[in-house]
């Protein structure tokens, strides 16, 4: 069952416009989520940035740097 059908909100980051939208308004190609709230999805890019850092420090940890 799609949210729509359940009427549960969906919030998606587009990367391009930088901007919240409700719902699946543009093309999958420029979003992050779905979030569950609007205020998740204003952090979508922040908790992308935390997550890479995290991950590059676990890749140092295991000798991946060269």
């Amino acid at each position: 069952m799609s949210p729509d059908e359940t009427g549960e909100v969906e919030y998606f980051f587009n990367t391009r416009t930088r901007m919240v939208e409700k719902g699946r308004v543009s093309s999958w190609e420029h979003l992050m989520g779905p979030y569950p709230t609007r205020e998740e999805a204003e952090r979508a890019l922040e908790k992308a940035e935390r997550r890479a850092e995290e991950w590059d420090e676990q890749d140092e940890d295991w000798g991946g740097k060269d």
